[in-house]
C-alpha cells in the first residue's frame, strides 16, 4: 500500500467513522482514552489521525498536538478551535518532531490503515521521551466484526473499511516488544454483533457486560496502552519510601580482616 492508497483508505476510514457503527465505536475509545489519559503527566501530547475522535480531551498536559496528513480538513481546524495544535506532515512515517520530546502519543486506528505500519511506529519511538507513553487503538481481529469483515473480503460487501489490515493482539504486542515498549495494559470493549443501524446496535448492548465477563478478549476494538523503556535507566523513589534494613552492611572484601 503506497503513501497515496493509505491516504485513501484513512478517508474511508473517516467516512465510516460517521456511521452509527462508527459512533459506537468512538463512543467507547473516548471514554477508554479519557480514563487512560487524565493520569498521564508531562508536557507534550500527540494525537495522531482521526480527528473525530478528542483523544486528549482529558489529558492536562499543557501542550496538545494533532498530527494532520498533508492539509488540514474542517474537522482539523475544530480541533485547533478547540485548544490543539495543528501538526501538519507529509505521512505519518515522518513526523515533524524533534527526538524525545513527546510525553503521550496516542495512534487510534493508524497502523491498520498505514502504508509502513512499522516505521509509523519507529517514527513514534523516536519522538518519546524515556518512560514516555503510547496509546493504540485497533480493530480486533478475533472478534465477530472481525470474522464478518473477513466473509465481506470474499462476497465484497465488508462490514469496516476494505482497505484495513487489522492486527491481531499477540502480533502488535511483538512489534511492540522489539522497540523496548512494555505493554503496560489493554481494555477490550464493542462486543456487540455487527450491525448497521443505531436501533441493532443498542438492542444488543446488554453484551457489553456479558462479554466483559465471559469473552472479554474477543470485543471488537481494542485499546493497548504501552511504556517505552530504556535499558540501564532505573526509576529511584524518594529517600524517605525506603525501609531501613536491619541486616548488617556488607563489608567489601578488601576490607576484611
Amino acid at each position: 500500500m503506497d503513501s497515496a492508497a493509505s491516504e485513501k483508505s484513512i478517508i474511508a476510514l473517516d467516512h465510516w467513522l460517521q456511521s452509527p457503527a462508527g459512533a459506537y465505536v468512538r463512543a467507547f475509545e473516548q471514554a477508554c482514552l479519557d480514563e487512560l489519559t487524565a493520569d498521564i503527566f508531562g508536557f507534550n501530547a500527540l494525537q495522531i489521525g482521526v480527528p473525530q475522535l478528542d483523544a486528549l480531551a482529558a489529558s492536562r498536559m499543557p501542550n496538545k498536538w494533532q498530527a494532520a496528513i498533508r492539509t488540514s480538513t474542517a474537522n482539523e481546524l475544530a480541533f485547533a478551535a478547540s485548544g490543539q495544535q495543528i501538526a501538519v506532515a507529509l505521512d505519518f512515517e515522518e513526523l515533524p518532531f524533534a527526538s524525545h520530546s513527546i510525553d503521550l502519543v496516542v495512534l487510534p486506528h493508524v497502523l491498520e490503515f498505514a502504508s509502513e505500519p512499522h516505521q509509523v511506529l519507529r517514527e513514534v519511538e523516536r519522538v518519546l521521551i524515556p518512560e514516555g507513553q503510547l496509546i493504540i487503538c485497533g480493530f480486533n481481529p478475533a472478534s465477530l466484526w472481525g470474522m464478518r469483515q473477513g466473509v465481506g473480503k470474499v462476497t465484497r460487501n465488508g462490514y469496516l473499511p476494505a482497505s484495513g489490515e487489522f492486527i491481531s493482539m499477540p502480533r502488535l504486542k511483538d512489534w511492540l516488544k522489539l522497540l523496548n515498549l512494555g505493554v503496560s495494559r489493554s481494555h477490550f470493549g464493542c462486543y456487540a454483533p455487527p450491525c448497521r443501524t443505531a436501533h441493532w446496535l443498542s438492542r444488543f448492548s446488554m453484551m457489553e457486560s456479558a462479554g466483559r465477563r465471559w469473552w472479554p478478549y474477543l470485543g471488537a476494538v481494542y485499546v493497548v496502552h504501552a511504556i517505552k523503556r530504556v535499558k540501564g535507566m532505573h526509576i529511584i523513589g524518594p529517600a524517605w519510601n525506603k525501609k531501613t534494613s536491619k541486616r548488617p552492611a556488607v563489608v567489601p572484601a578488601a576490607n576484611r580482616e
